[in-house]
């Protein structure tokens, strides 16, 4: 049974302490952020008085930001670790509304300075070096200039941004909170308690009918409410729809990929490269189907241990191990991560009733890189802990490097970072564990992640692309087509080799209450993991340590550079199939190493 929050040791629970002392606190911010947002809107159409009166603009709306972004993840802190906690759950209702009224408050800037005049803006910086810092952000709006509307439509398109967010906060809550599952059961009779916070555990279980069991249950937990999430994400593409057709863009995919200059033959590129790639899983499927000697193998049995012994990994081995393999990176970066996992508590490590599903990395300037994940203390988990820590000492140094406004960084780099912990942590463990079974775990643990990154993501990421040119061209979308759309794409990519219920892997669309929400947020895993793995071979390979070199610069560079000219100067053109190319490489090296090891 899972342990109440009150019941996890403090050392293993995230500082939440360290962002605002208590509740009182964060209610004291919450007003004078509230009482500061009329000083931002008294600005409107003064913009062009001169380049001090910019300057200042830039400096009291960055000082606001700053607080609404603590003010967010104080919110969302206790919320995660407690989706039933009403009280949280207010708090992060309430600074959401907040942020709308901050965006629209705001949302006159951007059509000021196209007014101004992209010449004029250039000459201020040359007049004020100060407003130098923020040439390329100009350089940003210029290119965007064409899906910049009027002040009065920005406000508008600013105060959507909290009733938009109810449709995937509904289904972030039916998902999180209230689904009930039935439990597990072990073919000894023995009952285990299915939560988001468990079900990973349970789908790698040694006996085949916890894990059959407990795919089924959560399956048909989702199934039972299939309805009213397919209302619910139908609600979220039509949004996606709308704003894109709001600023000009053909479709959901340019409004997703253009304002970071990415061109939509990256996402083509990805999905043809996957497709003509599929034949390499049916190869993965053939070597599980013959260790567990069956014609087809069971959908539930992907994840199945391939052996009978399960390492056991504490948490404080994983963070040990995960430091040393990072070792490449440099001593002062090893620093930095040792001091976050062991001093400053910015990991919230075990599972808790109640606990979101997933795991993630939080934070904003001003305040730790947090994560949290459920650890279960196996490799899958030291996997998810090595992911997470990349994310944050990403934020970590370019909230280090970078003034305010280049402090966020792309989606479409986001997963490199973690991608390539995960890679360097896991080529450490192969050289020094060198027990057959502990080799086995690690190759297990990377088909899990690559499953999860270079199929689940990918396959989603088509998924994504369907459901928005259906609604595009005017066509319906209900439970049932997702379901069905799923289902057609699933088997794709389990060829002839896996068995499994269409309902059941056609109701994968609704366990992915965030994902499918963010627009065309999924293919971004599939390009991270080929970048971290180009760029991981590149360090390893590499003892001048240069390429280290530029790969903590591109980390340091936040979004002061577009995401394709960041990743350039890591040393990987994403432009180019390539790197998708030799990620497919990689894992075929982990299937054939699987073979040799499991004949």
């Amino acid at each position: 049974m899972l342990l109440s929050r009150e019941e996890i040791p403090s050392q293993y629970t995230w500082n939440a302490p360290s962002v605002f002392s208590s509740p009182e606190a964060w209610e004291q911010a919450y007003q004078t952020l509230e009482d500061e947002i009329p000083a931002l809107e008294a600005y409107q159409g003064k913009l062009g008085e001169g380049p001090d009166t910019l300057l200042a603009w830039f400096e009291v709306y960055e000082q606001v930001a700053r607080l609404l972004g603590k003010l967010f993840v104080y919110a969302g802190m206790s919320f995660a670790v407690d989706t039933a906690d009403q009280e949280a759950a207010a708090r992060r209702e309430r600074v959401q509304s907040l942020a709308a009224r901050f965006y629209a408050a705001v949302s006159f800037v951007n059509p000021e300075l196209i007014a101004i005049g992209f010449d004029t803006l250039r000459a201020w910086m040359k007049e004020n070096p100060r407003l130098a810092v923020y040439a390329h952000a100009f350089d940003e709006l210029e290119r965007q200039q064409a899906h910049v509307r009027s002040a009065e439509v920005e406000a508008l398109l600013g105060a959507l941004n909290d009733p938009f967010r109810s449709a995937a906060s509904i289904h972030g809550i039916l998902a999180d909170a209230d689904l009930k599952f039935e439990p597990a059961r072990g073919s000894d009779g023995r009952t285990w308690q299915v939560a988001q916070g468990s079900i990973g555990a349970l789908i790698t279980h040694p006996d085949g009918e916890v894990r059959r069991t407990a795919w089924e249950n959560y399956a048909d937990a989702y199934l039972g409410v299939r309805n009213a999430l397919g209302v619910c994400l139908a609600t979220g593409v039509k949004q996606n729809v709308f704003r894109a057709r709001a600023r000009n863009y053909p479709s959901s995919l340019e409004a997703a990929l253009d304002p970071h200059a990415i061109p939509v033959s990256v996402f083509h590129n990805l999905i043809a490269t996957f497709r003509r790639r599929i034949p390499l899983w049916h190869r993965y499927w053939a070597l599980r189907k013959r260790v567990q000697g069956v014609e087809r193998l069971p959908v539930w049995d992907i994840k199945a241990p391939l052996l009978k012994e399960k390492i056991r990994i504490p948490y404080e081995q994983a963070v040990e191990w995960v430091i040393a393999g990072l070792e490449p990176l440099g001593e002062a970066y090893i620093a930095a991560l040792r001091r976050g996992l062991t001093e400053e508590r910015w990991v919230d490590v075990y599972p808790n009733r109640g606990k979101r599903s997933g795991a993630f990395s939080s934070g904003s300037p001003g305040t730790h890189p947090f994560i949290m994940m459920s650890y279960n203390e196996d490799i899958f988990s030291l996997s998810t802990l090595a992911h997470e820590t990349g994310h944050s000492m990403h934020s970590y140094l370019a909230w280090k490097h970078q003034p305010f406004i280049y402090s966020r960084y792309s989606l479409f780099v986001a997963e490199v970072a973690s991608n390539f912990h995960q890679a360097l942590v896991r080529s450490y463990l192969l050289k020094t564990q060198t027990d057959r079974a502990f080799q086995i775990a690690v190759l297990e643990e990377a088909m899990s992640n690559f499953h999860r990154y270079f199929f689940i993501m990918p396959t989603l990421a088509r998924l994504e692309l369907a459901i928005h040119e259906r609604v595009e061209r005017g066509e319906g979308l209900t439970a049932e087509i997702l379901t069905n759309l799923m289902t057609d794409l699933f088997a794709e990519g389990y060829g002839e080799e896996v068995a499994y219920d269409r309902q059941r892997v056609g109701i994968t669309w609704a366990q992915f209450p965030n994902h499918l929400y963010a627009n065309f947020y999924v293919y971004q895993y599939a390009t991270g993991i080929s970048a971290a793995n180009a760029l991981a071979q590149k360090v390893l390979g590499d003892e001048s340590g240069e390429s280290a070199a530029r790969y903590l610069d591109f980390l340091k560079a936040g979004g002061s550079r577009y995401p394709l000219d960041a990743l350039a100067l890591a040393g990987v053109d994403m432009t180019s199939p390539e790197p998708v190319e030799r990620a497919f490489d990689v894992l075929e090296t982990y299937v054939a190493r699987l073979e040799a090891l499991l004949t």
